[in-house]
Formats: C-alpha cells, sequence, structure tokens
C-alpha cells in the first residue's frame, strides 16, 4: 500500500489543474478480495461531484461511478447508482438532502455514501449509517473498510484547515496550518485542535523540515516543503504537508511534541495536505 501512496504522490499538482479535492483510499472487502477503493470529492466554479473508483485485483483497471452534486440538481442529492466490478454488480447509494459541506467538497455530517456489494456494505462514509443500513437493505461487513491515505487541495491566504484521524479507534482532529512569509521573519504554524504542536521561524532556512508531535498520546511525524510559498510567483506553487502516524506508544502528554530519532514502524494511514495560497 505504501507504494500506492508514492505513486500517487509523484502525480504533478499545478495551480492551474488544481481545485478544492479530496481523495481517500479505503482498503475494502468485496467481491472475493481486498481492494483499493477511491473516494473523490471535487469541487470548483462550476461543478460538485463525487467518485467511486474501484480497483481490479491485478491494479490495472479502476471500475467508477461518478454522482454529480450540483446545488441545482436538487433530485441527485439522493439516489443510488449500479456498476460492475469485473462482472459483478456494485451499487453506491446516497444521501446529501441535509448534508453540511463547511464550504469544501467533502460534506462534513449530515449524510451518507454507502457501496454495496453481494448485500453486503463494505464501505460506508457519514454519520447517517441507521439510515443507510434501511436504505439499502444490507446486511454490514465483517470487517470494516480501512482508510490509509488521504490527499487534500485547500486554497487560503493565511490559514489552511483540514480533519483527519490517526487512528481508527480515536476521534478525528481538526489540523490548521497558518502562515506568515513576509519580507521579514517568515513563520509557520501547525496546530492539532487548537493546540499549537510546531512552530517554525525563519522559514526562508526552514522551508523543508520535520518534526514528530504528539496526538492523543500517539506521535505523528510531520513532513513540510513551503519552499514555492517564498520563492516562486504568488499563486503558482503550493505548500505540501505530510502527516503520517507512527504505531507504539508514547509517555508524552496530549498535545505535546516529542524529538527522536528512534525508529519505529509506521502505521498505514498518511495525510497529504497541498495548500495553495490565493494572493
Amino acid at each position: 500500500m505504501s507504494s500506492l501512496s508514492e505513486k500517487i504522490t509523484e502525480d504533478p499538482v499545478t495551480y492551474k489543474t488544481a481545485q478544492s479535492s479530496v481523495t481517500c483510499i479505503y482498503q475494502a472487502h468485496m467481491v472475493g478480495f481486498w481492494r483499493n477503493v477511491r473516494v473523490l470529492w471535487s469541487k470548483n466554479l462550476m461543478n460538485h461531484s463525487l467518485t467511486v473508483m474501484v480497483t481490479s485485483v491485478q491494479g490495472d483497471m479502476n471500475y467508477c461511478c461518478k454522482v454529480d452534486l450540483k446545488p441545482w440538481n436538487f433530485w441527485n442529492k439522493k439516489g443510488y447508482k449500479s456498476f460492475e466490478v469485473e462482472g459483478n454488480q456494485v451499487d453506491v447509494y446516497w444521501d446529501f438532502r441535509s448534508a453540511k459541506f463547511n464550504g469544501g467538497p467533502e460534506p462534513s455530517s449530515d449524510f451518507y455514501v454507502a457501496l454495496v456489494s453481494e448485500e453486503e456494505v463494505v464501505l460506508l462514509l457519514g454519520d447517517h449509517k441507521k439510515k443507510a443500513f434501511k436504505r439499502t437493505k444490507s446486511r454490514p461487513s465483517l470487517v470494516d473498510a480501512a482508510l490509509f491515505y488521504k490527499k487534500e487541495n485547500v486554497f487560503g491566504k493565511k490559514s489552511f484547515s483540514t480533519r483527519a484521524k490517526f487512528h481508527d479507534r480515536k476521534k478525528e482532529h481538526e489540523i490548521v496550518v497558518e502562515s506568515s512569509t513576509g519580507e521579514t521573519d517568515p513563520e509557520m504554524l501547525i496546530s492539532v485542535d487548537g493546540i499549537l504542536l510546531v512552530k517554525v521561524r525563519n522559514l526562508q532556512w526552514k522551508f523543508r523540515g520535520n518534526q514528530t508531535v504528539v496526538v492523543d498520546k500517539e506521535p505523528v511525524q510531520v513532513f513540510w516543503d513551503v519552499y514555492d510559498w517564498l520563492f516562486s510567483s504568488p499563486g503558482t506553487g503550493h505548500g505540501l504537508f505530510i502527516f503520517k502516524p507512527e504505531s507504539g506508544e508514547s509517555d508524552s502528554s496530549n498535545g505535546g511534541t516529542k524529538y527522536s530519532n528512534a525508529s519505529s514502524s509506521s502505521s498505514e494511514f498518511c495525510l497529504f495536505l497541498y495548500a495553495w495560497k490565493l494572493e
């Protein structure tokens, strides 16, 4: 799975092609095998859509289902579509009639998206889970799908935020990156749930770096590269932030910072945040 993450991050991203988007990749058991399921939320001035892609066992084909979420297509806010995965029918059910999007492409609450295969809900997104099971008339999967990759493109002037769960059994966190890239003493701040965990001064000399912080008593590696913020033409480059939880327990208190060269095996999940500065 790590090779898949590496492959995706190699895809070129430019200001002209970037739009507000969130890509999540899950591992789900369906049609007899564990498969990668990519969920893409994208939004720009003209379009707002959800795309679900299921990868073949060999990894050489994607089976897709796209849902348009334009505000004037109210009847598309609840529905379902069917598509085939290697000859087997797969259904996607959704209900966004009460969904709250908070300005982003991905809803934050009051919705569901259910992927159904062989009368089993193999992937369920959103907080309206009871409504999803009632609507699909399908049983839960014996093993929950696991999120192991998230990539998000966000736009802002000085502040960039996203949400992520670093561990399946723990809560979702709000991550905020703030920057001041003026001519004198540019700096960058990274906070999680309002707790400042990373502060970098003299950013013109420290535009690339990494640090290990502690969230929910678990170590999380943070990498950053903001070269384009400082040295590229305004509006042409992005800052890249990577958040990768490590395995193992930490003795530090919640919301602390840990500096260590000790190696440990990392968990599978990884968050890539592309932060585009608007002038």
